[in-house]
């Protein structure tokens, strides 16, 4: 229990470090029609504020689920003055929408899963995250926007997008000579082995918009890594040193490979599902974006699933991984609206709630339910969890000679919405409802009718 019993007490330490020590943490999500509130409760001679704020996060990751769970049940029960509530955006939702309704409502959350940051700090919903929230973080894990305060803070560690792979079956991999591959022509190979075996060798999902990017990202991590001393391949397109034409060798991989080694059905096969794909043997391999949750989601479905995972490499060997970025309109992260900021007690809750998240205690328990907890300023502190099948292929990445950092973050406010347009544009694609010419044309005129209005 921390030392907190009053609201007055909880407000005077909004923007410096709190002294209280916490116990295992949780996120919160709440529903966007619940408003927050303040209620007293007696304890003894003690009149207590209780104030309750709504918490907005994305699902589709039964791990992160489950986590969000964990984390906001034990901030509740430590808590004397703040309640979160959860209600997460259900599965399948598109997030951006969502965001815009919230928006177009006025009725913001405390505390947001971020998207489209930037878009949301230059129209002033955002409100800078306190000093007693930031200090408790690793300073690489952060960043300032233009004005010098922080608006987002990781709900996870920050290890690119090394999230986006590859997961297989191991004991199939085993029983039938296979091998990770090392070059982006063993990969081809793979998958011609895995066809020949009769078996579907990749599921995908598409049921989803965002999932796309999980193969698709794959693919064009070396032609985007080719922009990266460049400022990245968005913010040389929108100079007009590079084209969506230049993309048009991986467009042609991800239509080869949708055409010739997916499983059916993945049009309408939510991101989740690729689990029980996976473990049912209806596909040999399937692609992710959960990283360890994957894993964990897998264990949890099949303790005795020997799970692995691995980065499609590009045709030298290297493994291109994109950078977290923690700043910009790409840039995830935990924020509290401008709305609830106004008023003192939603402000000092949220405050309150985000302090919670960064402790170590905490960082322990994502690490339990199968999460990469946050980079805190205590990292040396935090149980590793390694148990989870799988694990070390993900921790070795880290490590591989091949992995090779890139950077792509676009400078345009506006890129997260023609970031969607891609994405159902690439579907399209994918589904035969579009030519790679008509793709490519309309997507470059999205794109410069975004340069234009940004």
């Amino acid at each position: 229990m921390h030392d907190v019993t009053t609201r007055a007490g909880v407000r005077a330490r909004v923007g410096r470090r709190s002294a209280w020590i916490l116990g295992a943490a949780g996120i919160a999500a709440a529903s966007l029609a619940l408003a927050g509130c303040a209620a007293p409760s007696n304890e003894g001679d003690a009149t207590t504020e209780e104030t309750t704020i709504r918490f907005l996060y994305a699902t589709g990751d039964e791990t992160w689920n489950s986590v969000v769970e964990s984390v906001v049940d034990s901030f509740n029960e430590q808590s004397e003055t703040t309640t979160v509530q959860l209600d997460p955006l259900p599965a399948g939702s598109d997030y951006a929408t969502a965001l815009k309704t919230m928006d177009a409502t006025g009725n913001w959350p405390a505390v947001v899963d971020m998207r489209d940051t930037l878009t949301y700090v230059d129209a002033g919903k955002l409100a800078p995250i306190p000093d007693s929230v930031t200090e408790l973080i690793d300073p690489e894990a952060v960043g300032t926007a233009s004005d010098g305060n922080v608006y987002t803070v990781p709900y996870s560690a920050l290890n690119g997008e090394i999230g986006l792979n590859i997961v297989y079956n191991k004991d199939y991999f085993e029983e039938n000579d296979l091998e990770v591959p090392e070059t982006y022509q063993d990969f081809l190979d793979l998958l011609g082995d895995i066809k020949a075996n009769g078996q579907a060798p990749l599921a995908t999902a598409a049921a989803e918009v965002w999932p796309s990017d999980q193969l698709w990202k794959q693919l064009a991590a070396p032609y985007f890594a080719e922009w990266s001393d460049e400022g990245g391949f968005w913010n040389a397109a929108a100079a007009g040193d590079a084209t969506i034409e230049d993309l048009r060798e991986p467009l042609q991989e991800l239509v080869d490979i949708t055409n010739e080694y997916v499983l059916e059905g993945w049009q309408s096969t939510a991101d989740a599902q690729t689990t029980t794909l996976l473990v049912n043997d209806m596909a040999v391999m399937a692609t992710s974006s959960a990283g360890i949750g994957r894993l964990n989601d897998i264990n949890k479905v099949d303790p005795e699933f020997n799970a692995g995972l691995f980065i499609v490499p590009d045709e030298d060997g290297a493994i291109n991984v994109l950078k977290n970025a923690v700043n910009g309109d790409t840039a995830g992260g935990l924020a509290i609206s401008a709305q609830a900021a106004e008023d003192e007690a939603q402000l000092a809750s949220a405050t309150e709630f985000l302090e919670f998240f960064y402790q170590v205690d905490t960082a322990n328990l994502m690490e339990e339910n199968g999460w990469l907890a946050p980079n805190i300023v205590a990292a040396d502190e935090i149980e590793r969890n390694t148990s989870i099948p799988g694990a070390e292929d993900y921790f070795a990445l880290l490590e591989n000679p091949n992995l090779a950092w890139f950077e792509n973050v676009s400078e345009l406010s506006t890129f997260s919405a023609f970031n969607t347009f891609f994405r159902q544009a690439r579907i399209e694609l994918q589904d035969g409802q579009s030519s790679i010419d008509d793709t490519i044309a309309k997507v470059q005129a999205e794109f410069d009718k975004t340069v234009a209005a940004g």
